[in-house]
């Protein structure tokens, strides 16, 4: 029995584990980069299969290292943790029993996948060469964690890196996977108009901002339409816009909150100061001011073009032709694992979990949606995907690694 045929029958094994693994999580969600009850389920699952488990400092992240041994690469299989501050209403046996906070990225189910990875591969690190290294990561959701395993040390000696995003809008079981820009970058901004307020009656006598801000709304939109090429693409979303206090009283200030996302460094730079520029003018022209402030989120995720090809050849075998889909274009939302793919050659892949009875994957409750499920059955293939990629690049080494290999 070859490798790939010994490690198909242990994931169809492991594969009962990783739902209740994934269950488990999914009842008691953590935010953040403090995730004390996720960090102890994932260090009692790995429990007696041979690896080095170090705790993080700065966060609850787990790192376990498999060694086989014998000289070779290392590739760092990642799964994130943390959940989303937000309600469940899936009616799901096993729903969230925290108020206010859901699984609803997945990252329940990329935490169980690498898990149920681990444990296949160490069943057969007598046939590998090299070195695994299983990053258990929390805090994606906005508070940057990959970056704080990072400057803790989790890609030293690292020679690739590989993940698996799930997503309810792709056929459950199939791969979609792309070539450079996968993830889009994101910056949040904050713009308060100030105005001068007043009676709603006298509106004359004041300086109204909220008629400002509206007017801003449609002229940022139009800016995107207008100066952004549309085949590379940025999206600008105006998520919030707060103003008043009463019905009668004009208020002082008026304010904008939302993002926007880019997958080119030049566009990025380009959009955020022409939104200085259009919300300054259009206050300007109706005798107000506008303050802008910006933050910049997570850089663009690249796929590096090497790794993914190897991803491909894996899924062909793994999945087969019909269940892999070439995505066209970058998804827009962000990832943290693009300060991995910024330091070292690194692939994100997209695993499908549309629920069977979901007509049209695209209309199916999306990622971050309150009602987001997922097939379980497709995890297996997430763990098929996790156990191939590692088995690949280690016991036939891609000859875009550096050195001697």
């Amino acid at each position: 029995m070859s490798i790939i045929e010994a490690n198909d029958t242990i994931v169809q094994d492991v594969h009962p584990e990783v739902v209740e693994l994934r269950r488990r999580l999914h009842r008691h969600p953590e935010l953040g980069l403090d995730l004390p009850r996720t960090q102890a389920a994932v260090v009692e699952f790995l429990e007696g299969l041979g690896l080095e488990v170090t705790l993080g400092e700065g966060l609850s992240s787990v790192v376990a290292d498999l060694d086989t041994g014998r000289p070779g690469p290392t590739v760092l299989l990642r799964g994130d943790m943390d959940a989303l501050p937000m309600p469940e209403d899936t009616g799901l046996e096993f729903a969230s029993e925290v108020d206010g906070r859901m699984h609803a990225c997945g990252h329940d189910a990329h935490t169980a996948m690498l898990a149920g990875a681990a444990k296949v591969l160490s069943a057969g690190r007598d046939r590998l060469p090299g070195r695994i290294r299983f990053m258990f990561q929390p805090g994606e959701e906005g508070q940057g964690g990959a970056r704080v395993m990072i400057d803790e040390g989790v890609l030293d000696g690292v020679d690739g890196a590989f993940a698996i995003h799930v997503t309810p809008n792709l056929p459950s079981g199939t791969i979609g996977y792309r070539s450079g820009p996968a993830l889009a970058a994101t910056d949040e901004f904050s713009i308060t108009f100030r105005g001068r307020g007043g009676h709603a009656s006298t509106p004359h006598w004041a300086t109204d901002p909220v008629p400002v801000a509206a007017e801003a709304v449609l002229a940022l939109q139009s800016m995107i339409t207008r100066t952004v090429d549309a085949f590379n693409p940025a999206v600008l979303t105006v998520a919030s816009l707060r103003a008043g206090t009463t019905s009668n009283v004009i208020p002082e200030t008026a304010e904008l909150v939302g993002t926007i996302r880019t997958v080119n460094e030049l566009v990025r730079l380009g959009v955020v100061e022409r939104v200085s520029q259009v919300c300054e003018g259009v206050a300007a022209a109706h005798g107000c001011t506008a303050e802008v402030e910006m933050e910049a989120g997570y850089p663009v995720t690249v796929n590096h073009a090497g790794f993914i090809e190897l991803v491909a050849d894996v899924a062909a075998t793994t999945v087969g032709q019909d269940s892999m889909i070439e995505l066209p274009a970058p998804v827009m939302g962000a990832e943290d694992f693009s300060y991995v793919t910024a330091r070292v050659p690194a692939a994100m892949a997209f695993l499908g979990v549309c629920m069977p009875e979901e007509p049209n994957p695209l209309e199916a409750p999306a990622c971050h949606s309150n009602r987001m499920m997922l097939h379980e059955d497709a995890m297996a293939t997430g763990v098929a995907m996790h156990v191939a990629v590692a088995t690949r690049f280690l016991s036939d080494p891609p000859g875009w690694l550096p050195g001697d290999r």
